[in-house]
């Protein structure tokens, strides 16, 4: 035996044996008593998995996994595909419905493919570890493990169930257990990276699943089928699956209103922590089921050299307020408040403020920026104020503006931006990415460090019209582009009167 296979089944044992302490049986309860117990658990799914798995199960469910296991234990015949973000155990959830199904006689053939051999059997590995070890599943429904038909990749259960793992591209033909065709089909992390850059992979891939697997059920009888994966891409098989299931469960680590979606496991700072430590691009495509191709739409991010201040005519400080406090929270808007110039056909983006901030902290900004400026040349300030922002502004911004005034003795006076405009998106694209394409988008390479200024750098590169991430940034810099354009109309526009005016003003006219 080679070196490699005796640790391999050292590492086998160890796993079975923590199997075993973590399940462990009252052997006092008498035959009949565990038979009725049996019957209980059986009828109240949730219970029953907390007690078979009391190792995996060490956190109260969230209501979707709740929800989850129902579904796919009441409908005999049901399609689902479960596009939860990583650390929301679907690969977990999955195997206590399966086990349920088949420990209790519900299914008998279960087929697990993943996109190769060996991440298949890795995902078999929890079943047939607790098969094999799991103290209470061997007191209630008896020894499971047979000698000879037992195998990492293919077994039978005493109990007449059987397990095979098949990588994709494998052929599945021979899956029948006697006469059952394969009534489970799951499949999971079937899309890789790599593979989704390449539509004719991504292609090859769908026809094996819908041409080769797929068919290896049966017509007649009800069939459970499982597709778990991230969306990774907008096109891979994890989208088609979903577009043809019964149900397609999308969950990302934190919900609409930035919460976690499993904060029994996933408290708010393990989250923080754990994003912090990878790019937004990669944050979106792993926890927040959200495809973005970095540069879709703006190709690139362009970082140069500002001019000094005083070379400008005048600048413009744009601010978009998102009302209401959301420091801290995730899922909330971004204030935003930029300092723009424009020069030479080039809009520099000087300097950026871009956070979940409180309402007190954007006005704060504002005197940030003005206190850059220090008189270097003009500056015209303009807040974001449309029909439904017009009472927030008026009620809560007004006064914070006049108290910061008169407490920080500075001139600070905003002018609401009343100015109907288009939809969010499709101003951002036609105003901004024409100028960014000839590389007249310009973004202070003295700030490249700034957190702010990285945080507009990736709102400018996931940007897409769905707005799938936010874009208060690109916002907030297409309306002060706007403004700039208007007041250097309204400067550079020449002085006229009527010769009436001029003859009324002339005091020494006869």
């Amino acid at each position: 035996m080679k070196q490699t296979d005796k640790h391999a089944l050292l590492d086998w044992e160890k796993y079975r044996q923590d199997i075993m302490r973590s399940t462990p049986v009252d052997k006092e309860m008498s035959v009949a008593d565990r038979e009725k117990h049996r019957i209980y658990l059986e009828a109240r799914p949730i219970e029953w998995i907390e007690y078979f798995f009391p190792n995996y199960a060490k956190y109260e469910f969230a209501d979707f996994q709740k929800r989850a296991i129902r579904r796919m234990i009441a409908h005999e015949e049901w399609y689902e595909v479960l596009s939860w973000s990583r650390e929301l155990a679907k690969s977990t959830i999955t195997m206590f419905v399966v086990m349920y199904l088949t420990l209790t006689g519900k299914k008998r053939n279960v087929i697990l493919t993943s996109n190769s051999k060996d991440n298949a059997i890795r995902l078999l590995d929890p079943y047939r570890g607790n098969l094999e070890a799991n103290g209470r599943i061997i007191a209630y429904y008896g020894k499971q493990q047979t000698i000879g038909a037992w195998t990492e990749d293919e077994f039978i259960t005493k109990g007449g169930v059987a397990f095979r793992a098949i990588g994709a591209g494998q052929s599945p033909r021979g899956s029948r257990n006697e006469a059952v065709r394969p009534d489970v089909l799951l499949v999971d992390d079937f899309d890789t990276d790599e593979d989704t850059k390449n539509p004719d992979t991504i292609q090859k891939r769908w026809e094996w699943w819908e041409q080769a697997l797929y068919p290896t059920r049966s017509t007649s009888e009800p069939t459970l089928i499982v597709f778990c994966g991230n969306i990774i891409a907008k096109d891979c098989c994890v989208t088609r699956a979903g577009e043809k299931a019964d149900h397609w469960d999308i969950i990302n680590i934190r919900d609409k209103n930035g919460k976690s979606t499993w904060p029994e496991k996933n408290t708010e700072e393990h989250i923080d922590r754990t994003l912090s430590k990878i790019s937004t691009l990669s944050q979106q495509h792993e926890y927040f089921n959200n495809p973005i191709s970095e540069g879709e739409i703006f190709k690139q991010v362009v970082y140069g050299k500002v001019p000094p201040l005083s070379k400008f005519k005048f600048l413009i400080i744009y601010g978009d307020p998102a009302p209401g406090e959301s420091r801290g929270k995730k899922g909330k808007s971004f204030k935003a408040v930029m300092l723009l110039g424009k020069k030479d056909g080039k809009l520099y983006v000087i300097k950026a403020r871009l956070a979940q901030a409180l309402n007190a902290e954007f006005i704060d900004w504002y005197v940030q920026l003005l206190e850059y400026v220090a008189g270097r040349t003009n500056v015209y300030c303009w807040m974001e104020n449309n029909k439904l922002q017009d009472p927030f502004f008026q009620q809560v911004f007004r006064p914070l503006v006049r108290k910061v005034r008169k407490e920080r003795n500075i001139t600070l006076y905003i002018q609401g931006d009343e100015e109907k405009k288009t939809d969010k998106a499709t101003r951002i694209e036609a105003n901004l990415e024409p100028m960014n394409r000839e590389g007249n988008l310009i973004l202070n390479e003295a700030e490249q460090e700034n957190p702010h200024m990285k945080e507009l750098e990736d709102q400018f590169k996931l940007f897409t019209l769905s707005l799938k991430y936010p874009a208060d940034g690109p916002d907030a810099v297409e309306g002060g582009n706007r403004k700039i354009d208007q007041t250097a109309q309204r400067v550079d526009r020449p002085l006229t009167q009527s010769r009436k005016s001029v003859r009324n003003k002339n005091k020494y006219r006869i």
